[in-house]
């Protein structure tokens, strides 16, 4: 038996998390840590993550912390029928963990920092909001490319994966206003793991007493504040 609280915000990241856990019918509290006011800064956080990141899981006594550590904690310990996931030791488990890192490694930093630069910076840097939005892209068509010749990432099967890059393909047609047009197999992926009752379940978790399309105008306001600013990158 599960006794999990999970720590989160409704970020790409959070929603990680939450998902997998509706995906696999696991009982858990959700806990809301406000990273808009630096909760996750607070001293009783960072003893669940000493890095001050969400999300962040407690399973009885034992933490988990980064969110595809606990993706894999998860389907490690509770994925016994591989709903969301492969055997370890098979090809296809291999093939998952490296989707799953390139999220973790590549697309998750790299549209994090689009993100800073269009929405939280202090100063305008056209370079920046430039270099990090092509980048996002560029790894969007690595995506395109896998999911022209796979209906899944990791092949036949809907994995966390999938779920990993779902989250952040979604911010960023959300947030960043990225057109899928020029990306349809990515495109379609998309709208159908959208489609998924647990997917659309763990994109509410948890309940922050704000609606998405609030946060989501808080950050358009940060992203006017910047357009209005003198760019002051000389590089």
């Amino acid at each position: 038996m599960s006794d999990i609280t999970l720590y989160t915000f409704l970020t790409p990241n959070g929603t990680k998390a939450s998902i997998t856990l509706e995906e696999l019918g696991l009982p858990y509290k959700a806990e809301t840590v406000d990273i808009t006011k630096n909760t996750q800064k607070k001293d009783w956080f960072l003893k669940i993550n000493p890095n001050g990141r969400i999300p962040a899981m407690l399973d009885g006594s034992q933490r988990v912390f980064e969110s595809g550590s606990i993706m894999l904690y998860l389907v490690d310990k509770y994925d016994t029928e591989r709903k969301i996931s492969y055997a370890p030791g098979t090809p296809e488990h291999t093939e998952q963990i490296s989707w799953l890192m390139f999220q973790m490694g590549g697309l998750g930093p790299m549209q994090s920092q689009a993100n800073v630069f269009s929405f939280f910076a202090p100063v305008r840097s056209d370079y920046g909001i430039e270099r990090y939005i092509d980048e996002t892209k560029r790894l969007y068509g690595v995506l395109e490319s896998q999911l022209k010749e796979s209906p899944y990432l990791a092949g036949n099967k809907y994995t966390i994966a999938d779920i990993a890059n779902f989250t952040w393909v979604r911010g960023g047609t959300l947030l960043l206003e990225f057109d899928l047009s020029e990306f349809p197999a990515l495109k379609k992926w998309r709208d159908e793991i959208q489609q998924r009752p647990a997917v659309q379940k763990g994109l509410t978790i948890p309940e922050t007493g704000r609606s998405e399309e609030q946060l989501h105008n808080m950050l358009k306001a940060g992203r006017e504040r910047i357009l209005g600013l003198k760019n002051e990158d000389k590089n």
